[in-house]
Formats: C-alpha cells, sequence, structure tokens
C-alpha cells in the first residue's frame, strides 16, 4: 500500500502530515519568536538587509514568515500560500545569509527547506482548517 500518494486518503498520511506540519511549525517558531522579541524590543535593529529597504522592513517580513506563518502551517490555514514565504526565507537565508558560510552552517536552513518543499508538494491534509473550508465550500456549492 502506498501511504505517501497524493491521491490517496489514507489516515497514515494524514496523521504524518499533521505530526510534520505541527513539528515543524513550533520548531520554526522558536526562530522566530526572538526575532519578534527583537522587532517589539525597540533598540536597535541589527538584521541582514535582503532586499535593500533596510534592516527593518528585512526583520519585519522574515517575523512575518517564521512566526506568523509558522502558525499558520500548525493550523494548516492558508498553508501553501505560508509555505511559500517559509520557502523565500529559507532560500534567503541558506543561499545569501549563509551563503559563503560551511555546509554546517546552512544545513538547518536547507532542512527547514526541504520539508517546506515536501509539504508545499502534498498540502495540510485531512487534519487542517484547509481541509475544513474545502469540506465546507463543496457542501455549499460555492
Amino acid at each position: 500500500m502506498n501511504y505517501l500518494n497524493s491521491n490517496s486518503s489514507s489516515v497514515p498520511k494524514d496523521l504524518v502530515l499533521l505530526v510534520v506540519r505541527v513539528f515543524i511549525g513550533f520548531a520554526m517558531l522558536s526562530h522566530g519568536f526572538p526575532k519578534l522579541q527583537m522587532l517589539i524590543g525597540g533598540g536597535k535593529i541589527e538584521f541582514y538587509d535582503f532586499i535593500g529597504l533596510g534592516p527593518l522592513i528585512s526583520l519585519i517580513l522574515t517575523v512575518f514568515a517564521e512566526f506568523v506563518c509558522s502558525i499558520l502551517l500548525i493550523l494548516g490555514l492558508f498553508t501553501r500560500v505560508s509555505l511559500g514565504f517559509l520557502i523565500f526565507t529559507m532560500i534567503i537565508a541558506a543561499f545569501m545569509v549563509h551563503g559563503a558560510d560551511s555546509f554546517d552552517k546552512r544545513e538547518m536552513s536547507l532542512v527547514y527547506l526541504s520539508v517546506y518543499l515536501l509539504l508545499l508538494v502534498f498540502g495540510a491534509g485531512k487534519v487542517s482548517v484547509d481541509h475544513m473550508i474545502e469540506k465546507r465550500k463543496r457542501a455549499s456549492d460555492w
């Protein structure tokens, strides 16, 4: 039996997607929360300016991805949109922020990137707010 077939309606696949979403979401929150504290702390912001709009805007966008989008990922709400922001953030972290560093410095962002890409392909699964919304839409013939 192929549990990872994207067209499959298997319970194990949906449980694995739930566990991975929740685990990786909370893991990324541990990176986003200190950045959120830095943002609201009121001190001088020293952060990598990855799009040329200044460190404050870059930090705000990173906090949005790592903190807000991680919460959305945990809930399974706007999952693929949230993953887009998280994937972009991990690409910046792996190839720009740590681009000149050794692999061990880039490894964590590449692991997150890999998991996010898998979730992008497989979706949030049936144990998600996205699935409940889709189910309601189909039931009401939107």
